[in-house]
């Protein structure tokens, strides 16, 4: 077959293939632009029509909720006004002067907490100041809600709040407005100097972390936060992913990373039109082997069942609480076109290296992670644990300098936290062995908090 030949077959093979391909192309965009005209058409004769004035922005929210509420309830539009707000909550900032609020039954406003290295922080502003004025308007009888609103306002701008010592004495403090960054690596309780502790027994050795969600900085801050411990004697650690709704999975799995040996399997994500991707450890930065305990519950959630499931999976750290949220899938945020703002839409699934679906689909019997060490919480001893977490940086609790000789420990009462109660228990039944054998048969059943 001489060239001219060939060439004439090739062309012929490539309008034949063309010829396929076309009209699907064509069809699809014809789908596409019948349903586009359907739409503007309801939209114009509702706007014409209907008996009662409309928000024609309303109702173009409504089209695109109504499409995406088909889907599962992660998918959903961003629009342009939210855009700014939406990527502050995926890095763990917003706009203010960094202070934790409380209003108390008669009223009065308590400053739970400044936050770290934030206006508030850095001005003096201490735990348990009563805040009495803002820009010299005195506070009487007003909602904790619109007090946020009259504290908050543009970055670079400033507000004056005044406020009422522990001692009495009342002091004004001008504050300039700026990016607060969240701090959510936390620990125990509260040092006299506002620094946090991060040992809830002293003897052994065992740390106790609460990471609150998954951000740009949440592997630097932990990492930093461990290495500082095992520095200090840290024996054991207890990683409390309670309450934790997930965030980032580049931070989850930077985390698994540092603390399972090289070529382990942290995850895998498939979707239909993504293909399989199989992270791997490559351990080129490893934290020491350590005995580790991560507690969950029903509100942990996205990278928290990551982190614990492939932590469990990997045999690195024993899960204890209750089973997770079964949040498994994966958001890919999708800038669209002529700035109309940004699509989360889930694309894919998470499975644990053992191959295990973390999401809870419609009807799934099985979901989420499974601890080992099962501990029941009821509703209402959940909603104080909560509670206490959110105020718990001002509380200092009693201290007891060693958990393995109850003989020298304060007379002080069992944790209200049943499950960090038994996190500290499974711990020492590792550890105290080791450490202090000649205790170990007279270790108490129940063990104080610090």
């Amino acid at each position: 077959m001489n060239r001219e030949k060939l060439a004439w077959t090739a062309s012929v093979l490539l309008l034949v293939v063309l010829a396929f391909q076309i009209p699907g192309t064509l069809a699809q965009r014809d789908d596409d632009y019948a349903f586009v005209r359907t739409l503007v058409d309801i939209h114009r004769r509702v706007v014409d029509n209907y008996v009662d004035p409309v928000d024609e922005s309303k109702l173009n929210q409504g089209a695109i909720d109504g499409m995406l509420g088909q889907l599962d309830p992660f998918s959903v539009y961003v629009p342009p006004a939210r855009e700014e707000e939406f990527d502050r909550m995926l890095s763990g900032t917003f706009k203010g002067v960094g202070i934790k609020l409380d209003q108390h039954p008669d009223g009065s406003i308590e400053i739970v907490t400044p936050v770290d290295d934030s206006p508030a922080a850095r001005s003096g502003i201490q735990p348990g100041d009563i805040l009495l004025a803002v820009d010299d308007h005195v506070l009487d009888k007003i909602r904790l809600i619109d007090l946020i609103k009259m504290i908050g306002g543009k970055i670079g701008t400033q507000v004056k709040l005044t406020v009422r010592h522990f001692d009495g004495k009342v002091a004004d403090y001008t504050l300039t407005r700026e990016e607060v960054r969240e701090p959510i690596v936390k620990g125990y309780q509260r040092n006299p100097d506002n620094t946090w502790d991060y040992f809830i027994c002293d003897d052994p050795k065992i740390a106790y972390v609460q990471l609150t969600q998954f951000t740009g900085d949440s592997y630097k801050d932990l990492r930093g936060v461990l290495e500082a411990a095992i520095k200090s004697g840290m024996k054991g650690l207890i990683l409390d992913l309670r309450f934790n709704p997930g965030g980032q999975l580049d931070q989850a799995e930077q985390i698994i990373d540092m603390l399972i040996p090289a070529g382990k399997t942290i995850v895998t994500t498939r979707g239909r039109a993504r293909p399989e991707h199989r992270e791997v450890s490559n351990g080129e930065n490893p934290l020491p082997n350590f005995p580790m305990i991560v507690m969950v519950n029903e509100h942990s959630a996205s990278a928290a069942e990551i982190v614990s499931g492939s932590l469990m999976d990997n045999k690195r750290a024993v899960v204890l609480g209750e089973r997770t949220y079964g949040k498994g899938s994966v958001q890919e945020v999708i800038p669209l076109d002529e700035k109309g703002g940004e699509l989360k839409l889930t694309v894919a699934y998470y499975y644990l290296p053992s191959g295990r679906l973390v999401h809870k689909r419609p009807g799934a019997t099985d979901w989420g992670v499974q601890p080992q060490i099962y501990v029941p919480m009821d509703e209402a001893a959940q909603e104080k644990v909560l509670l206490e977490h959110e105020r718990q940086e001002t509380f200092h609790r009693p201290l007891i300098k060693s958990l393995a000789h109850p003989t020298t420990a304060p007379a002080t009462q069992p944790m209200d936290d049943v499950q960090l109660q038994a996190a500290v228990n499974t711990m020492l039944g590792v550890l105290v062995f080791e450490t202090h054998p000649e205790g170990a048969t007279t270790q108490a059943a129940t063990v104080p908090a610090k």
